[in-house]
């Protein structure tokens, strides 16, 4: 489950500072309370990867912070957002924390990234071979930017990659979401339903 945060999801988080509308962002809380509970009920293991950057931001190249903040005014990476003073996706912030609607669980898994795939610098890779994982459910934000990076990349390293059609959302217009489903099923795996992951596993 993929950037599922405050900073995206909720309205007083960055995105909704921004004056963007979340509604999309919240789109797959609904459908993950629902399966969540049965994949841990199955004994599969929920693994959480979510944005947090070191607070002195030196885990963030140069080009990323510019894309965030290009002209060098507003709210970028590791500034505070002015309704909370949470500074934006940065660890032990509350904005860099999954949203409250998924109540994460003590059994569940965290990984921290700071770059779009949730491979890239991270023990993700180290974790999954660890536990004995060959097949991956994909989940979360957004869609055709971190989520299908961190899927192209676990493709690449030998994994089969399912990604839960309901599950996966993105504040880009939605041809990019459509775009995404096509080129997963097109090239790197296989797009589902959340109904159809319960029935296969219970």
């Amino acid at each position: 489950v993929i950037d599922m945060q405050n900073d995206f999801c909720h309205p007083d988080g960055w995105v909704g500072h921004t004056g963007s509308d979340v509604t999309c962002a919240r789109t797959p809380i609904a459908p993950l309370k629902r399966l969540l509970p049965g994949v841990r009920a199955a004994n599969i293991p929920v693994v959480l990867v979510n944005w947090r950057s070191r607070a002195d931001l030196l885990n963030i190249a140069a080009s990323r912070r510019y894309a965030y903040k290009p002209t060098g005014v507003g709210v970028g990476l590791g500034d505070p957002v002015p309704a909370n003073q949470s500074p934006v996706l940065i660890q032990g912030s509350w904005g860099a924390e999954v949203i409250e609607e998924l109540e994460q669980r003590p059994e569940d898994i965290s990984v921290d990234k700071s770059e779009m795939s949730g491979f890239w610098n991270t023990p993700l890779d180290s974790i999954l071979r660890n536990l004995g994982k060959t097949t991956l459910l994909f989940a979360g934000l957004n869609a055709d930017q971190c989520v299908m990076a961190t899927l192209q990349n676990a493709s690449f390293l030998g994994y089969d990659c399912i990604l839960i059609r309901d599950c996966t959302a993105t504040m880009s217009p939605d041809f990019c979401l459509q775009a995404t489903f096509y080129n997963v099923e097109k090239c790197f795996g296989f797009v589902a339903n959340s109904q159809a992951i319960l029935d296969a596993i219970n």
